[in-house]
């Protein structure tokens, strides 16, 4: 069987070698690259991202990431987004009082979490909901590892039409709920670190193969 080929995309913010590594091991044929045609052509892409919201979204620019995601998405093609990679997913985030523009893939803004603690960094459970693909395989109690200071807290995506699967929204508590994970469609996105995961994180990566 021929190994699917999966694009780490490199746009100077993410674990791009973790994230190699991870993906090698659940079976893909890996390549880091920001070459658009490459990127446009694999199986998968897979966003990482690290740092501020706005630096992220302004390297995806830079890039040309923002045209590579819409244009796959447009013609159901998988991406999946890590950490910032989720974050610039969605509408707009708000980071020491300035306000930055996301892809908005969906509704929502990313603001700083509410918490005794932050950033939020270790090892926590998520809520999965039920019938998760992305989640498949996994006991409510697996774990997975966060690194961030902020997330989106409130979904707002609707779906009106019956016959438009509606995204899986997966929840973690730290001082306060946030999405940890969504499943929608070709997109997938998490803000924990699956590559950083152990086990657990094999797990949903392999998963994400499995839709490729």
């Amino acid at each position: 069987m021929t190994a699917k080929k999966v694009v780490v995309f490199d746009y100077g913010f993410g674990n791009v070698r973790s994230a190699e590594r991870a993906l090698a091991r659940a079976g893909a044929d890996v390549e880091i690259t920001r070459d658009y045609d490459t990127a446009m052509n694999a199986d998968g892409l897979l966003v990482p991202g690290v740092g501020a919201f706005s630096a992220c979204m302004r390297g995806l620019r830079e890039a040309r990431g923002d045209w590579i995601v819409g244009r796959r998405l447009a013609g159901g093609r998988p991406v999946m987004g890590i950490c910032v990679g989720m974050q610039i997913l969605f509408e707009r985030g708000i980071e020491h009082g300035v306000e930055s523009e996301g892809l908005d893939e969906w509704p929502g803004t990313v603001e700083p979490l509410k918490a005794p603690v932050v950033p939020h960094m270790g090892w926590n459970t998520v809520a999965a909901p039920e019938g998760s693909a992305q989640f498949a395989g996994l006991d409510a109690d697996a774990r997975f590892y966060f690194v961030h200071s902020y997330a989106v807290r409130d979904w707002t995506l609707e779906v009106g039409n019956p016959r438009i699967a509606a995204p899986k929204v997966a929840w973690t508590t730290h001082g306060e709920p946030f999405v940890a994970a969504v499943e929608n469609g070709a997109l997938w996105a998490t803000q924990f670190h699956p590559e950083k995961s152990g086990d657990a994180g094999a797990q949903l990566l392999t998963n994400w193969m499995g839709t490729l």
